[in-house]
């Protein structure tokens, strides 16, 4: 199949041919390539809230400060917004971004108040770990932000009230759900007593009380009440637009943690017994109520106990609950939400794709297609919520509405104005905004300028031919690699529902300036490619999704642009599952680097903090019956250990609930019985997705040992 290449920004600079000679060229060669330490430099808008006039945004600007993290919130004026009584945008400022808070904070969830002359948001101290993370207010016409409420078990979220006189937040809630023993601050209870599968949840840890919802008065001394009390937690508050009620997410059923299912509910904001408001069979993700107040869209899942291959959809149904909610796009195939994969987002961060309702006959909510994400625009009845038409993206190439390449995290909208914080093209998250014409407007770069200097990866886009069809891929290369057949490393993305986006990795951009390609592939069982892409896979790890990546490599290989004697193969999660198979099952790669993946899926359904639902949905087999553990051994790469030799790196976070360090024990204690080439690295305190938000020191700890792996038997030979 005839590849459909486009490159992309050779350098920082902008787009150049390789090759290209003179000034330009000399400018090139000027560059720095990324390394390690690279991680202490690189800066990340995670996060943002859009003004009610759309006049202006507040960006959530993450950084790297000592050994710890910082973000500070910063308001970035956006001219050409509607404009209203009281604009704040630029008060005593000029026309630029200004830093609205300072210190050594980690400050996030900004939301601006009705009237949009204040802001809230949540505060915690990196330097004091027991220290309970607060809500805070800011007056954006000058003063110092002050504390609204700091309960001793922190703050997880907040929103205003449409009268701009109270704040709805989720606070962990006493009692205690199964410590035993007396609670003493940093120090680890008597014992915990455990009936219930959802004890722990990566990047949390314990999950020692549920969360529940509260209000208070947005004034100073005012004290909480608490609206929501039950064996059940509070997820994503929603005021109605009439202030009465309080929308918000949870689980209230007995066997929650062996079947989740959230639906959507809604409890007087005087208090009393919590509704059902909206409900799926598969459970509800994301809830927003219409501007009217009598219609409610959901992103959920209308089949019950889905499978993976079923995408999140919008649906909107009646706030009185008079009728089921209808599926705005039923055929669309494709995931409401952000589902790419790139760590460029720095993933600390949730994503917030909407729905968001920018008018009555329209809902805005973030759409995943072939790993970019771009806000899509569904139009609605706003009297009965019946779907008029169908679903489109709001941006625009050549004229027509299609898919741009970026990935976008975070959606807000406000003042006639949709705003995204993501990327574009190979550029670093930023705030955008999408005008009349469908551009993706860049409306700041404090969150990309950290890159200025830095040898950026050449991203070429190429279809590989596969046993199933067409296998989207990504080749970063080093800029003026021209054709010649490089050392080649194959990256696999997480999930294994995700898939790679058009910008590249922070490790990607490392391993490019070492001076290799980097192959990214979206091999059966990714996202965003239709329930069809993603259907052959269940039950089928290490079958379908690796005949795939080998004919991705093949590809490359028979295009002359990778070196077929110099292959590494690099992962994290499902792709360092992916990377085991490979590595046990082939002696194609010289060299392989797998971090917290999967080796023997037996254990692992039992040892994950979801891992019965996860097998369920992956119908990769239980434990039950002969044939359901023959089933998850057979996609176990222990099942295959005596035939690796693929001299292998294990990373691995010692904190990991979602793949825990028995798998990586159970493979590492294998192959050095079997005298194989293998080294693991434990990173103490640290969860899943560390070398994205782990401490400093050991993302860049882990950077370098992956880089001196593959230079040792990549390339050493």
């Amino acid at each position: 199949m005839a590849d459909r290449a486009a490159t992309r920004r050779a350098t920082a600079g902008g787009a150049r041919p390789a090759g290209q000679d003179g000034a330009e060229g000399r400018q090139r060669r000027r560059l720095r390539g990324a390394g390690p330490e690279t991680v202490l430099r690189q800066v990340v808008v995670e996060d943002h809230a859009l003004a009610p006039d759309g006049a202006a945004a507040v960006v959530v600007r993450r950084s790297v400060h000592g050994n710890a993290y910082r973000s500070h919130l910063w308001l970035v004026p956006l001219p050409g917004g509607q404009g209203g009584a009281r604009d704040v945008s630029t008060a005593g400022t000029g026309r630029g971004p200004r830093a609205l808070t300072r210190g050594a904070v980690r400050d996030t969830m900004p939301r601006f108040s009705p009237d949009g002359t204040r802001l809230t948001f949540i505060r915690s101290w990196p330097d004091e770990p027991d220290r309970p993370t607060a809500a805070l207010i800011l007056d954006l016409e000058g003063g110092d932000g002050w504390t609204l409420v700091a309960p001793a078990h922190g703050v997880s979220d907040l929103t205003w009230s449409p009268d701009g006189e109270r704040i709805a937040f989720v606070a962990p809630a006493d009692p205690p759900r199964f410590v035993v023993g007396r609670e003493v601050t940093g120090k680890a209870p008597t014992a915990r007593r455990i009936a219930r599968l959802d004890w722990r949840l990566n990047d949390v840890g314990f999950l020692d009380r549920w969360d529940h919802l509260w209000v208070v008065a947005a004034r100073e001394g005012a004290r909480p009440r608490r609206l929501t009390t039950g064996d059940w937690g509070v997820r994503l508050p929603a005021w109605s637009p009439d202030g009465r009620e309080i929308a918000f997410l949870a689980d209230r059923g007995p066997e929650a943690d062996l079947r989740p299912c959230p639906i959507a509910h809604a409890v007087a904001a005087s208090g009393g017994e919590p509704r059902p408001l909206l409900a799926l069979a598969g459970g509800v993700s994301r809830v927003a109520w219409s501007p009217d107040g009598r219609l409610v869209a959901a992103v959920g899942v209308a089949v019950p106990e889905p499978l993976d291959d079923v995408m999140p959809g919008l649906f909107v149904g009646p706030a009185d609950c008079s009728r089921p909610p209808l599926a705005l796009a039923p055929g669309l195939d494709r995931p409401v939400g952000a589902a790419q994969d790139t760590d460029l987002n720095g993933w600390i961060s949730d994503s917030r794709p909407g729905p968001e309702w920018d008018r009555p006959d329209r809902i805005v909510a973030l759409v995943t297609d072939r790993g970019r994400c771009v806000p899509f625009a569904f139009p609605v009845d706003p009297a009965t919520g019946s779907p008029t038409g169908d679903p489109e993206p709001m941006t625009r190439v050549d004229g027509r509405p299609a898919v741009a390449d970026a990935a976008c995290w975070t959606l807000s909208v406000a003042g006639g104005l949709v705003s995204v914080v993501g990327t574009l093209d190979d550029t670093p998250q930023d705030l955008m905004t999408i005008g009349r014409t469908g551009r993706l407007r860049r409306r700041s770069t404090i969150g990309s300028a950290w890159r200025r200097g830095l040898l950026v990866p050449e991203m070429r886009r190429l279809d590989a031919p596969g046993p199933g069809g067409a296998i989207e891929c990504w080749l970063a290369s080093p800029p003026g690699a021209g054709g010649r057949a490089l050392p080649t490393i194959v990256d696999f993305h997480g999930g294994p529902i995700g898939a790679w986006a058009p910008a590249p990795a922070l490790e990607v951009h490392m391993l490019v300036a070492r001076g290799y390609r980097v192959l990214l592939p979206n091999v059966r069982g990714s996202t965003s490619y239709g329930a069809a892409w993603i259907r052959p896979q269940l039950g089928d790890w290490g079958g379908v999704d690796a005949a795939d990546a080998h004919a991705a490599v093949d590809h490359v290989v028979a295009l002359g642009l990778a070196d077929p004697g110099r292959l590494g193969i690099l992962g994290l999660s499902y792709g360092g599952f992916l990377v085991n198979w490979l590595a046990a099952t082939s002696d194609r790669f010289r060299a392989a680097v797998t971090d917290g993946g999967v080796a023997n899926q037996v254990s692992s359904w039992a040892n994950s903090d979801t891992g019965p639902e996860y097998c369920r949905a992956a119908l990769l087999g239980d434990p039950f019956t002969p044939a359901g553990v023959e089933k998850l051994w057979r996609q176990s790469p222990l099942a295959h250990v005596s035939d690796l030799r693929t001299p292998i790196l294990i990373l691995q976070a010692e904190q990991d609930h979602r793949c825990p360090p028995a798998d990586a024990e159970q493979l590492f204690v294998a192959l050095r019985v079997l005298g194989r080439t293998a080294e693991y690295v434990l990173y103490p305190e640290e969860a899943h997705t560390f070398h994205i938000t782990g401490r400093p020191d050991r993302r860049v700890d882990r950077m370098r040992r992956m880089l001196d792996w593959f230079e040792r038997y990549v390339l050493g030979g």
